[in-house]
């Protein structure tokens, strides 16, 4: 098995950490499980009466195995569901149905397997400007505070850090630069006065 696609998800905080595209970053309590699938089975008792994020892949299995009239699907036109994507992903390859996903999912995420493996950051980036991704993208996984500009400038305006981390200190990470030298989801670069 990959790093990608691990056996148990990394733990994060009981708040996630939200930043708007055009607001301020607040903490918020993390509604959400995130589910790591060890069979190929429906999703088990305890997620009944909760928001989870799914993997992708098992999304795309569901409904590769015409479960139409699932309690999946039900949950998920509640906007009980949505889904993660593994660090290799080919979100691209999949177009299509993220484009029909859009319809269900009130967020998605994108799984860091190692705080330095940055294959999520491109997800981000796809998700947001070829798939036209309007709604939440959250971190999950080994989030870490050094993470967080990089994440807000590529599209995630969500993010579960690892367990360990201060969030207080996570929240004045947007505070740190008032210039910003390249474009990014959230805006265009900073014009420095030449004298």
């Amino acid at each position: 098995m990959s790093n990608s696609n691990p056996t148990k998800l990394i733990q994060s905080h009981a708040q996630v950490l939200l930043f708007p595209r055009e607001g301020k970053p607040f903490l918020a309590p993390n509604e959400w499980q995130v589910w790591d699938v060890q069979d190929e089975s429906g999703l088990p008792a305890e997620y009944a009466n909760s928001k989870v994020l799914v993997p992708f892949t098992w999304w795309r299995s569901q409904l590769d195995s015409r479960h139409e009239g699932s309690d999946v699907l039900t949950k998920a036109k509640k906007g009980q569901i949505g889904v993660w994507f593994a660090a290799d992903d080919d979100i691209l390859q999949h177009a299509e149905l993220i484009e029909s996903g859009k319809q269900y999912w009130p967020l998605v995420a994108a799984y860091f397997p190692l705080f330095r493996d940055g294959r999520s950051f491109s997800t981000a980036a796809l998700l947001r400007d070829r798939l036209g991704w309007s709604k939440e993208i959250r971190m999950i996984g080994d989030v870490l505070i050094d993470q967080l500009l990089q994440g807000a400038r590529v599209g995630f305006d969500s993010f579960a850090l690892r367990h360990d981390q201060n969030l207080d200190i996570a929240l004045k990470q947007f505070d740190l630069f008032t210039v910003t030298t390249q474009n990014s989801w959230r805006g265009k670069r900073s014009l420095l006065a030449i004298s």
